[in-house]
């Protein structure tokens, strides 16, 4: 039985991927933050999915939950990893305590590095073990190519992922293993709907304060009318075992105005966001 890693777990993209690769018969080795959520993925899931109990920020954790997975491949080769947790910060980039800016950026950017580091041996780097090489997956965001006001440590991170997935694919060739970027749009998970616990009342008097407001709403709103997490997990699952996978899957539920702000100018979509926010200049 193949077995492949999953971080962030526990809900969103995490746990349907973890549910579509059991169901294609893999192992799944998934990461969570807390002791209640190991135990109540092991219930849902069975006996072929193991957690792993360990903060993607934590070097020292994940270090351990290698070593737990290579104890449990027992000479083989782990199949895929998939660098998905993450989280999404707000704010003015000028206003923003950096402190918040570097947390995200500690989540999203260094802990896939720290991950990869962590489990890439088992991808058949490590040459005493046997079987087929594996491959990783990065979990980006259509954000990895675009900038959105109010969500500069987001965006910034996505971007950064995209550089840092580019670079590993081509150091990875010489291991013959695989690096795919899987990019969603707007896609339905907690990520999105914690958007109101965002304490923007540190912003009561910045001129920042309505686009911040709009930009909640809108957050809030992709929590309800985004892509199911169901359909990433599918995108995510063939990228781990389609023959000729694609350098980079991107899937969002209106790809039109993807495709159309693609083209247009940069000024002419900077127009159009900063009409939609509020970001006109003042007075």
């Amino acid at each position: 039985m193949r077995s492949v890693v999953v971080t962030g777990a526990s809900t969103g993209i995490g746990w349907a991927t973890a549910k579509g690769l059991l169901a294609r018969g893999f192992r799944v080795f998934g990461s969570v933050r807390k002791a209640a959520d190991a135990q109540r993925l092991s219930s849902e899931f069975g006996a072929n999915f193991i957690p792993l109990l360990f903060d993607v920020t934590d070097e020292a954790a994940v270090l351990a939950g290698a070593g737990q997975v290579r104890s449990a491949l027992d000479g083989e080769t782990l199949a895929g990893l998939v660098n998905n947790a993450g989280i999404a910060v707000a704010g003015p980039a000028l206003e923003l305590a950096v402190s918040e800016f570097r947390r995200q950026l500690d989540v999203n950017v260094v802990g896939p590095v720290i991950v990869t580091q962590a489990f890439g041996p088992l991808l058949g780097v490590d040459a005493s073990l046997h079987g087929p090489k594996g491959r990783v997956v990065m979990v980006s965001s259509v954000a990895g190519k675009s900038g959105n006001p109010l969500l500069s440590p987001y965006c910034s991170s996505k971007h950064a992922i995209e550089g840092f997935s580019e670079s590993l694919r081509r150091e990875m060739m010489l291991f013959d293993i695989d690096v795919i970027i899987v990019a969603p749009g707007a896609v339905k998970t907690p990520i999105w709907g914690k958007a109101d616990e965002i304490d923007i009342s540190t912003y009561s008097n910045s001129p920042f304060l309505p686009a911040l407001e709009r930009i909640r709403k809108f957050m809030m709103q992709l929590s309800e009318t985004g892509l199911p997490a169901e359909r990433i997990a599918e995108v995510i699952c063939n990228a781990l075992t389609t023959a000729r996978p694609k350098v980079r899957y991107q899937i969002t539920p209106d790809p039109m105005r993807h495709l159309i702000t693609s083209v247009l100018p940069k000024r002419t979509v900077d127009k159009i966001i900063a009409k939609r926010l509020g970001l006109t200049p003042i007075g």
